[in-house]
């Protein structure tokens, strides 16, 4: 028993949009045996450009029923039946979160047309509702409206029915095909070969541009993660909808995976990776003067215009260094932000601390100690090696910082010692740094991660 659904939005994503139009065909898998209409008012005006698309203005759905109003009507003619849409996903996403929204518990199967064309009517140029109902024969008498595309979904369905030698449908069916959460323009074939590894993945569109970059410690669970709606901006369509090649490179490690991704990133400016684009989270080191005349530091985020002594990529490191900084140069934790108590510092107490926070040491004094301790920030820019985990069992990786600048990664056989820094430098590709990497390095440094750190 199949419930074969179109809907009318405000939007293209379910997150920030709502349901203008619902239309639902039951079919028994021989015919259609009853159909359901209704306009939704969403509580927000309709935008000009899904007017001009849909002819769905905000006068036809003003005296319309919020949804809450027929949420359970819906219900009764969704329930206990495979859910059946032409790109399911998007359609399935928009009425989940809307019974989401009344306190509906409503999960089901789902079959996607898009892709059950592509196996069952291979070869068309295009799989959208409009070239695949006009390659089966079918016109659509009321396109880019919820009753005349459900009613071209139910055509188009009930023909990949009995053209399904087979058994496609199926297949699909079956709890671990995959097929209900890929893109409908992915091939599962290449999402089944996909590794469990770590590495960078490349999302190409249909014209064999790289539309999005991603790193993960496995891969294969990482896009799976993806397409499933468990990360929430991937609910938005768009992407889905242009995805029809995945490609892959191993690279043994979450590192080098940070890295390769980072600089794929500035160098192919893939259109969906826009926060790496505009911004990427980093945190500084800052210091400035108190009006006490102390020399203060304090770890922050890194803004556009801002410039701090030393940077991390996360939180966590850079506060993790500073702390290092402050006990080697026996340095107050609450003038370095370590620290928020009003009163004097608890290393104070403890006779650490010098008495800067309580005025017992003078600036002049402190401050040089402060300005020692800021210049071992550079002087920390050892000649290492950091010796990871390579893409086979028998290699290792290389990735190779000179005076403290990231200078290039490689991989090497376990057979093989690496005795010095320039025989080390044979097995990298030299590459530019750019600040995202640095600060990666940075704090790889401060936390290996169970890498080995060769000094030089």
């Amino acid at each position: 028993m199949y419930a074969i659904v179109d809907i009318e939005t405000t939007g293209g994503y379910a997150e920030n949009h709502r349901v203008t139009e619902v239309a639902i065909y039951h079919h028994d898998g021989l015919s259609v045996t009853d159909r359901f209409h209704t306009l939704i008012n969403p509580g927000r005006r309709v935008p000009y450009f899904i007017t001009g698309l849909t002819g769905i203005t905000t006068e036809m759905v003003m005296q319309a029923p919020a949804f809450e109003e027929v949420a359970e009507e819906i219900y009764d003619w969704l329930k206990d039946r495979v859910f059946v849409a032409h790109n399911a996903h998007f359609d399935y996403s928009f009425l989940k979160k809307e019974f989401d929204d009344v306190g509906i518990n409503w999960t089901t199967k789902k079959l996607c047309t898009v892709r059950l064309g592509r196996k069952i009517v291979p070869g068309l140029d295009s799989y959208s509702l409009g070239r695949l109902a006009e390659s089966l024969g079918i016109a659509i008498s009321d396109r880019h409206r919820a009753g005349g595309d459900a009613e071209a979904t139910a055509k188009i369905f009930d023909l990949l029915l009995k053209r399904d030698t087979e058994g496609v449908i199926v297949k699909a069916l079956k709890r671990n095909s995959g097929e209900t959460i890929l893109p409908p323009n992915l091939p599962k074939e290449e999402f089944d070969r996909l590794p469990a590894k770590a590495g960078v993945y490349y999302f190409y569109d249909g014209h064999g541009n790289v539309i999005y970059v991603g790193k993960a410690i496995n891969i294969k669970k990482r896009i799976a993660g993806h397409f499933s709606g468990d990360a929430r901006e991937w609910n938005r369509s768009n992407i889905r909808n242009e995805i029809h090649h995945i490609q892959y490179e191993l690279t043994g490690n979450e590192l080098i995976a940070l890295i390769l991704e980072s600089q794929e990133i500035r160098k192919r400016w893939p259109k969906y990776n826009l926060a790496q684009k505009y911004r990427s989270e980093e945190w500084g080191i800052f210091d400035y003067e108190d009006r006490n005349g102390y020399l203060r530091l304090v770890i922050n985020q890194v803004g556009r215009n801002t410039k701090p002594l030393i940077s991390f990529s996360t939180k966590g490191d850079a506060w993790n260094f500073l702390s290092e900084k402050v006990r080697e140069s026996d340095l107050c934790p609450k003038l370095s932000g370590l620290q928020t108590a009003k009163d004097p510092c608890y290393a104070h107490q403890s006779g650490t601390c010098k008495g800067a926070c309580d005025q017992k040491e003078t600036p002049k004094k402190y401050n040089k100690r402060v300005q020692k301790s800021i210049d071992s920030f550079f002087e920390t820019g050892e000649t290492v090696a950091i010796i990871g985990k390579g893409r086979r069992v028998n290699e290792k990786s290389l990735v190779l910082i000179e005076k403290g600048a990231y200078l290039g990664y490689g991989f090497f056989s376990s057979d093989e010692v690496i005795r010095d820094f320039e025989s080390a430098k044979n097995y990298i590709t030299t590459s530019k740094e750019n600040r995202v990497v640095q600060n990666l390095v940075n704090s790889y440094l401060i936390d290996p991660r169970g890498a080995e750190i060769v000094e030089f």
